[in-house]
Formats: C-alpha cells, structure tokens, sequence
C-alpha cells in the first residue's frame, strides 16, 4: 500500500500553498495498492517535531476503499460524499490544517494511510485522533507513510 501526492514527494518539502503561509489548503493524495480485504481507510497527518509534542494536523475515517485518493483542497465539513468523516485537530478546527511550525529547523509532517478490516470506526464526525486510534486499534491491516518537511 503507498499514499502518494503530485505536491510533493515522499521526503520533500511541502509547497507554501499547502501551509499556514499560503492558503493552507490540502495537497490532493494518490493512494495505491490498497489491500483486497480493506473494509475502510483512516488518514492521520502529523507534525512529530512540535515543541509541544506531536501535533496533529489531520484526522480522517471511514473512507471507503474504493477511494483512491483525495482532490487538492478537501472542504473542511465534517461529514464528506460517501460517509467520510473528518476529526479535530489540534488546531481544534474540523479538517486540513497544514504545517505552520515555529521558525527554526524544517518539521517532518507524516501523511499516515492505514487499512481497516472494519467498515465503520463507531465514532461520529469531529472525534480527535486519540478517539481514533483507540477505535481502530486491533484492526490495522496495512500502513503506508508520506513524509513532507517545511520550515518558516
């Protein structure tokens, strides 16, 4: 399983446009060789060199299998098309917040894709990223990492 963008490559620095400096929208996503008994997909973005810890900038679930990817600027609703469902981050907004880390050294932001063997994660729109990964914990059937870096 990969998740890929046409932003930026794995290891990369994430363009402007995509950060809290630009018009922070979300960058589109490719997601490939999704395993055949995925039931749903969950998508976590954070920010592991926070001063304050990791940080998370995305929250995603219940994304359907056939779903191969998202467009560049995914509206920041809670309850997308076809029953996606977007958390809290620690913005404490729904949806995409991209980089926007002190200056200094660049910040890694990890794009982490990852395979469910259950269709429904049992959480409403808006749960955080804890909430989710205490939901999907034991049922994980593959993970795949994009990482981009930025710095101000």
């Amino acid at each position: 399983m990969k998740i890929l963008s046409n932003a930026f490559e794995n290891g990369e620095f994430i363009p402007e446009k995509y950060t809290c400096d630009g018009i922070d929208i979300s960058p589109a996503l490719k997601f490939i060789d999704i395993p055949e008994n995925t039931k749903s997909l969950a998508l976590i973005v954070e920010d592991p060199d926070a001063p304050i810890g990791v940080f998370t900038h995305w929250v995603v679930y219940d994304i359907p299998p056939n779903i191969t990817g998202f467009p560049e600027g995914m509206p920041k609703e809670p309850l997308l098309e076809y029953g996606i469902k977007q958390g809290i981050n620690d913005f404490d907004k729904i949806g995409y917040n991209g980089p926007c880390p002190p200056p200094g050294k660049p910040h890694r932001y990890f794009f982490i894709l990852v395979a469910l063997n259950i269709q429904n994660v049992g959480l409403a729109p808006g749960a955080t990223k804890n909430e989710l990964i205490k939901a999907i914990n034991g049922h994980i059937i593959d993970k795949a990492e994009l990482i981009g870096l930025y710095r101000r």
